[in-house]
């Protein structure tokens, strides 16, 4: 009842000309959530897009133009953008969005990170110290963003705090009973086992109890190498893994020519929003990587 009342209320207030927030993501998985909850009242960008990896993008001053008009800057962190996003912000000279401001949002600082190690080893590959920072494959960590991103834009814009407080409620109460149908539909994939390219999907697997058991980069963040393919062509030459899984802007080549090799089926799963055809927005996103991986779980 309450989420009805929210909902018409939501849909019978005024919408302005033009949007009252200006706000910035890094990835396009934080621009669609601020749609969600603003709706016509925010005007959102996102600097990298799903064909793209978010680790390596250049500061072109395009990017530091958005900045600079932002009054909201969403990004991932835990040092997804530490290659480019430190450059954004100083060439832009926004205080608005700076570190420490309101208009400033690290999402991944509201969830559990996983994979935090205190060591910072370069020859390691590309590692995050404070932790995984891939944390929008689990719905429940997009809630939890939801709530922060909801606040801080009722804050900026306290003339329409009420909107977007009713856009809050109304994604939180769909995305909820998302959660619900995706979690009863993926109960199969429990006990699953996968082979993936990079460790982008931590929080996924952790989320619906599947079993990371090899990644195709020996180095994270380096290109699969041969040796190390012939390595892990042995060890899967008889099975053990039901699924390689790759992202969209991923060499398609090694998880491909493992699944000849060994008989596993390759797939590509969309990392975020527009990542493939199906995955659109952030509700499709889910949809369809839960259609991927049942499909690849059901293969024979």
């Amino acid at each position: 009842m309450t989420r009805t009342i929210c909902v018409f209320l939501f849909a019978l207030m005024p919408a302005t000309a033009a949007a009252d927030l200006e706000v910035f993501a890094c990835e396009p998985e934080w621009a669609a959530l601020a749609t969600e909850i603003g709706g016509s009242h925010v005007n959102t960008f996102s600097a990298t897009t799903a064909l793209q990896d978010p680790h390596y993008i250049q500061a072109r001053p395009s990017l530091i133009a958005k900045v600079r008009r932002a009054d909201l800057l969403v990004c991932s962190g835990a040092q997804l953008e530490i290659g480019w996003l430190p450059a954004l912000l100083q060439k832009a000279n926004n205080r608005k969005v700076l570190p420490g401001s309101n208009g400033y949002l690290e999402a991944s600082s509201y969830v559990s990170r996983l994979d935090a190690t205190g060591r910072v080893d370069r020859a390691q590959g590309d590692i995050h110290p404070e932790g995984n920072p891939h944390i929008q494959t689990d719905p429940h960590n997009v809630a939890a963003v939801a709530k922060a991103l909801g606040e801080h834009m009722m804050s900026l814009d306290p003339e329409n705090a009420a909107i977007y407080a009713a856009g809050l409620t109304d994604f939180l109460g769909r995305w909820q009973d998302a959660i619900e149908v995706w979690e009863a539909k993926a109960k199969t994939l429990r006990g699953a086992k996968a082979i993936t390219h990079h460790k982008s999907w931590v929080y996924l697997e952790r989320w619906l109890g599947i079993e990371e058991v090899a990644n195709l980069e020996a180095i994270p963040g380096l290109p699969p190498t041969a040796t190390h393919l012939s390595r892990l062509t042995k060890q899967f030459e008889g099975g053990g893994a039901d699924f390689i899984i790759r992202s969209p802007y991923q060499d398609a080549r090694p998880s491909e020519w493992l699944s000849e090799k060994v008989g596993i089926v390759a797939i590509v799963l969309p990392l975020t929003v527009g990542g493939t055809e199906q995955a659109q927005d952030l509700f499709s996103l889910y949809d369809d990587i839960i259609d991927r991986l049942l499909m690849a779980r059901n293969h024979e």
